[in-house]
Formats: structure tokens, C-alpha cells, sequence
């Protein structure tokens, strides 16, 4: 029977649907069936994340709506053989869609895959209650920004009136070089201060820096794919390459670029 886990986030621009694709990718390299459940109907745009926008024939509302079984509104990754996608609405974004609705169309399908990632709107408005009504589990994406973190303590808020099995933190976008001086908070302390457990950390890279090869990040959610399928606490090291001797010069150099 498949884990539901809803990722959400407080405040767009955090990444979530990033985390939700990059997610997805690396539990299907690790051999589990996965399927990226779009329910942002808004924006709908997971299967332009994944690059297969033209080849969704079927959707959600399909569904829901009788035209199709929920099978056949999957879509598999042409690259990651155990990765599904199910696009949201196409046609009207503003038609009502229940949360039950959802919760039946996904709950058709868990008894056959491991994990359904259920991505979400941004913010606490009825979208948002549509996909963690869906979900068992929570991932709440934030970054060290202020206005970031003040909007994930609402959604960790709401998120309490839900029976979940489990709301975890996943810190995007950190900057390794900036908490090593002490100019933003670490991934720790934003756990702290949102009362919730740390379960990954993803660096922000830039596509070239010094000559070392973007990748740093997929590492990262490797480690965090992993954790969510044993039940580790492993982190990604975000400041390590920049403490020490060597680590004040990439962080002069960083700052400098």
C-alpha cells in the first residue's frame, strides 16, 4: 500500500515542485513505484517540471469525471521506468473538485505502488485542504528566508488539524556559505523555531562555480530519498566545503562572484 505524502509549502517560489519531482526521481532509481500527483490547479505544471507536458492525454479531472479509468491518466516517465505522473485539471482550473473526489481517485491506486507524492498549492486556501486531505504524511518545503518561515509556522499550524501520520521539514535552497558566517539561519535552527523534525537539506548551487560540477544537490536528495524510505535522520552537509582554511576562500570567492 502506497505512503501518501503531501509536499507543501507556506509561500510559493520555495521550490516546491522541485523537491516533489527530484523526490519522485530518486525513490524511483531506489526500485519503488511512484506517482507524482499533480494537485496545484492553478498552476499545473509538474509535467513541465518532468518535460512530458505534450504526451499528458488524460488528467485528474478525467477521473474523477468518468472519462477515463485512473490507470490510464498515468503517464510514465520516459527516463525513470518506475515514475508516474497524474496531471491536474487542463481544461477549467476553476471548476470545484472535492477533496474526496482526490482522495478516492489516489486511493484506487495505492494499494499497487509505494509512493504517492501528492504535490500542493502554495498557501492555506482550498487547494491546499484538497491535497492534504489526500494525504497520510507531510513534507513542509521552506527556505531561510523570513517571509518563507513565517508562512510554513501557518501551514505547520493547519497542518495539526489533520490526523498525519507524521510533518517533516525539508530546508531548500540553502546557501552553505551564509550560515557558516552566521549571516542566515541554519537548517537546524529553522526546525527549531517551526517545532517540527528535520528530515533533508538542499543546498542552492550555481550552475559553475570555481569549476566544480552541479550536483551537490542531487546528492542531497538522495540522502533525503533515503531517509523517507528507512527512517533515517541523515542530513546533507551544506557548509562543509566551506569551513576551514580553504572553505574562507571559496566563501570570499562566493560572495565576490
Amino acid at each position: 500500500m502506497a505512503r501518501k505524502i503531501v509536499v507543501t509549502s507556506g509561500k510559493g517560489g520555495v521550490g516546491k515542485t522541485a523537491v516533489s519531482v527530484n523526490l519522485g526521481m530518486r525513490l524511483s532509481q531506489m526500485g519503488e513505484r511512484v506517482i507524482l500527483a499533480d494537485t496545484d490547479f492553478g498552476l499545473n505544471n509538474i509535467d513541465v517540471v518532468c518535460g512530458v507536458e505534450e504526451s499528458v492525454t488524460y488528467d485528474i479531472v478525467d477521473v474523477i469525471e468518468g472519462r477515463c479509468r485512473a490507470a490510464q491518466a498515468l503517464l510514465r516517465h520516459p527516463e525513470y521506468p518506475n515514475l508516474f505522473l497524474m496531471a491536474s485539471n487542463h481544461t477549467d482550473p476553476n471548476k470545484y473538485i472535492s477533496p474526496q473526489a482526490v482522495r478516492l481517485v489516489l486511493d484506487s491506486l495505492a494499494p499497487r505502488y509505494d509512493y504517492i507524492l501528492i504535490d500542493c498549492p502554495a498557501g492555506i486556501g482550498s487547494g491546499f485542504h484538497r491535497a492534504v486531505a489526500a494525504a497520510n504524511e507531510a513534507l513542509v518545503v521552506t527556505t531561510p528566508h523570513v517571509s518563507s518561515l513565517r508562512d510554513a509556522d501557518k501551514v505547520i499550524s493547519v497542518l495539526k488539524s489533520y490526523r498525519l501520520k507524521s510533518v517533516d521539514l525539508v530546508v531548500n535552497m540553502v546557501r552553505g556559505d551564509l550560515v557558516a558566517d552566521g549571516e542566515i539561519l541554519s537548517p537546524g535552527e529553522i526546525a527549531q523555531i517551526l517545532k517540527i523534525p528535520l528530515l533533508g537539506i538542499i543546498p542552492q548551487e550555481d550552475a559553475v562555480f570555481l569549476g566544480e560540477r552541479q550536483g551537490c544537490a542531487q546528492k542531497a536528495f538522495k540522502i533525503l530519498a533515503a531517509n523517507i524510505q528507512k527512517g533515517t535522520r541523515k542530513l546533507y552537509n551544506a557548509t562543509g566545503k566551506y569551513n576551514g582554511f580553504f572553505g574562507s576562500i571559496r566563501r570570499s570567492l562566493k560572495k565576490n562572484l
